[in-house]
């Protein structure tokens, strides 16, 4: 068998290929927009069953009518339900529902998630990107694991903002320290990756890994808090700062290039290769040196996003916050 080797041009349609996925299921946070729309419409052109979860129903059915369309030609399935991850007892009742019916699933994507918010709470009272990003979809695939095939793949999103900050689990709500929305991202991508790290060292055992994926610099309505000259302002200087550093010039990548290194992870490479690791641009993500001088842009995780002893008080944290232990 030809191993083919996938970089950060190559598109979801470019990974899967004509894998059949038929009998596969999938579990998506996030499908009314951008990169979960293209992640559940890949796995439904091959024939997986997609159940995708979205705040605002009406938004997503129109936003989602290509991947019902792709369902609709391949044979696969599509089902969108509503789930606010900024609310546990919202997380808590469809992961009820899917215990309840007792389906399993081969994939597990920690998709959705909110950047650079003005300061807020989730319903539950935990700073809005923390909440939001790392203990919703803490509760999420905890509660979703025992449906989990052997052989599955949990895959969270994490991001190159992870650079921005290390988790702080003795003030994750800002109480003590004053806002900054990138900072707060950054802990919140930072607390992504170790959720993946985590969670793999816990499910490795019956032949469920997890990895979490740096999708790229990608439009989409991950922006909507930013006023698009802010946006675009950030985005020059940041693209400045990696000329300086002998780069070539940065290029955004489309909506399916994002969204290859998840499919990527989570269905084509090596479970050994990618359990527990933070990836980009489909394939393992270089370990940079605590003291590598990097652009925004630039390749590579920090290696307290990765780190097993971090990843482990994280996970205590997270379970004494949101009360729930796993």
């Amino acid at each position: 068998m030809t191993i083919k080797h996938f970089d950060a041009k190559s598109t979801t349609d470019d990974v899967l290929g004509d894998i059949d996925l038929r009998g596969k299921r999938a579990f998506i946070t996030g499908v009314s927009a951008g990169l979960g729309v293209e992640t559940a419409r890949a796995l439904v052109a091959r024939g997986a069953e997609v159940i995708g979860t979205v705040r605002d129903l009406d938004k997503a059915h129109g936003a989602t009518k290509v991947v019902r369309d792709a369902a609709e030609q391949s044979g696969g399935r599509f089902e969108i339900i509503r789930m606010d991850l900024a609310d546990l007892s919202s997380v808590r009742a469809v992961t009820d529902a899917m215990a309840a019916a007792g389906k399993p699933f081969d994939l597990v994507v920690a998709n959705a998630g909110i950047m650079a918010t003005p300061f807020g709470h989730t319903k539950d009272g935990f700073e809005l990107q923390f909440g939001t990003n790392v203990l919703g979809h803490y509760v999420l695939i905890n509660r979703l694991a025992p449906l989990m095939r052997q052989g599955g793949r949990v895959i969270v999103l994490s991001s190159n903002g992870h650079r921005f900050a290390d988790v702080d689990l003795e003030d994750p709500n800002f109480a003590n320290t004053p806002y900054d929305p990138w900072v707060a991202y950054g802990r919140s991508k930072t607390g992504d990756a170790l959720l993946a790290v985590a969670f793999d060292a816990r499910h490795r055992h019956r032949g469920v890994r997890a990895a979490s994926i740096h999708p790229g610099v990608i439009q989409t309505e991950l922006i909507r808090h930013m006023e698009p000259e802010a946006f675009q302002a950030a985005f020059t200087a940041m693209n400045e700062q990696h000329l300086a550093q002998g780069h070539q010039p940065f290029e955004v990548k489309t909506v399916a290039q994002g969204a290859a290194t998840t499919l990527w992870a989570g269905i084509v490479a090596d479970a050994e290769t990618i359990g527990g690791r933070y990836c980009e641009d489909c394939h393992v993500g270089e370990i940079l040196p605590d003291d590598a001088v990097v652009s925004a842009f630039s390749a590579g995780v920090r290696p307290f996003a990765i780190d097993a002893a971090r990843a482990d008080a994280l996970w205590a944290k997270a379970g004494e916050l949101v009360g729930e232990k796993f």
